[in-house]
């Protein structure tokens, strides 16, 4: 069994043991989010594309699930942030803020710099992490717009309209590439679905994360 101190704290970590990456609540936040991301994709093929739309035949039903779906989304991270709970995800959004020269070096080497000591997140991950998070505030708004469009004239509907499926477009984009660069990396992986890395993926893919002190 690993050391409950190894887990807590990649700076203590031997070679060879795990070390604590994400925490229940985090992990808890993200497959809900991925559910609600899915929701919302899937039901905004249906009514706007007819994608599938043999399962839920009632356009209506389709976009109430699609809409409310949609708003879930930031209730749902609002509530992963809250309390103590909550920490060590607000701790990963002030990472998610932050960019280091390393990150610029990474970036501008498309990922081919090793030398680049990252942190927690590449710079890939901080980019995506702050479009999707834009993007769903982008979303809401225009969604409320052509949901709730009574008070609202036909050009704001229009450009509404227009926007949300631009967004949405890139929302989609930015999910699959997401899927397909854990899927490429299963460690990484492992640390979302299990909460824990090895601590040579740590030293080797992360150093600047490791060599941080424990978040407890």
């Amino acid at each position: 069994m690993t050391a409950p101190d190894a887990l807590a704290s990649p700076t203590a970590a031997a070679p060879g043991s795990r070390v604590r990456r994400f925490t229940r609540a985090e992990r808890v936040a993200h497959w809900v989010n991925a559910v609600l991301f899915a929701v919302t994709i899937a039901t905004g093929l249906m009514f706007r594309f007819g994608l599938g739309q043999s399962l839920v035949p009632d356009r209506g039903i389709a976009r109430g699930v699609h809409v409310y779906a949609g708003f879930g989304i930031l209730v749902s991270f609002g509530v992963a942030m809250y309390g103590r709970y909550g920490a060590a995800l607000r701790q990963d959004v002030r990472r998610l803020g932050r960019w280091s020269a390393d990150d610029t070096r990474w970036l501008r080497a498309l990922g081919g710099d090793r030398r680049a000591r990252l942190g927690k997140f590449n710079p890939g991950q901080k980019l995506n992490a702050t479009f999707v998070a834009a993007a769903a505030v982008v979303l809401a708004g225009s969604g409320a717009i052509m949901f709730w469009n009574q008070p609202f004239s036909t050009n704001l509907r229009v450009g509404a309209n227009f926007v949300h499926g631009w967004f949405a477009l890139g929302v989609g984009l930015s999910v699959f590439g997401h899927i397909l660069m854990a899927l490429r990396d299963r460690e990484a992986l492992r640390g979302i679905t299990g909460g824990t890395v090895s601590a040579d993926w740590a030293r080797h893919h992360r150093p600047a994360w490791r060599a941080e002190p424990a978040d407890d």
